[in-house]
């Protein structure tokens, strides 16, 4: 999305724990530590908190080190082979490549029509509300 990211903290199911909308000029790394501090407002949530899966892009700028001091958690990172050719299922990282495409369904989503990230953070909750919505009541 141009002009934004989003940094989302999912669990095994694919179902987020936390969310953070930025501009783009900030570091993953950087992005990474204000969704893990979201998390951290949540005591019931980073006390369960063991590892936390990233790709590369996360793996720089310190962010091992403060994971563990701040969360006690480790941080591995799930690289791409350098041998691999053509598309490949990287091992936990399609969980949440999975979770942005259940996001990217909504119509909502197709463009980047907020103006404030705060608004896009609470449609990506909502967006998610309803998925979980409907696996409970399926039609």
């Amino acid at each position: 999305m141009k002009g934004r990211k989003r940094h989302l903290l999912v669990d095994t199911l694919g179902l987020i724990w936390a969310v953070v909308v930025h501009s783009a000029g900030i570091q993953d790394y950087a992005g990474a530590k204000l969704v893990l501090a979201r998390l951290k407002e949540n005591p019931e949530f980073w006390s369960r908190l063991e590892k936390v899966y990233a790709d590369g892009a996360y793996g720089k700028g310190g962010l091992e080190a403060w994971l563990l001091e701040q969360l006690t958690a480790q941080l591995e990172v799930v690289s791409r082979p350098k041998e691999a050719k053509g598309f490949l299922v990287l091992p936990k990282r399609w969980i949440g490549e999975r979770t942005f495409a259940w996001i990217s369904r909504q119509r909502r989503f197709s463009r980047d029509y907020e103006f404030l990230p705060q608004v896009s953070e609470q449609l990506i909750y909502f967006s998610m509300s309803c998925l979980m919505a409907a696996r409970l009541a399926p039609s």
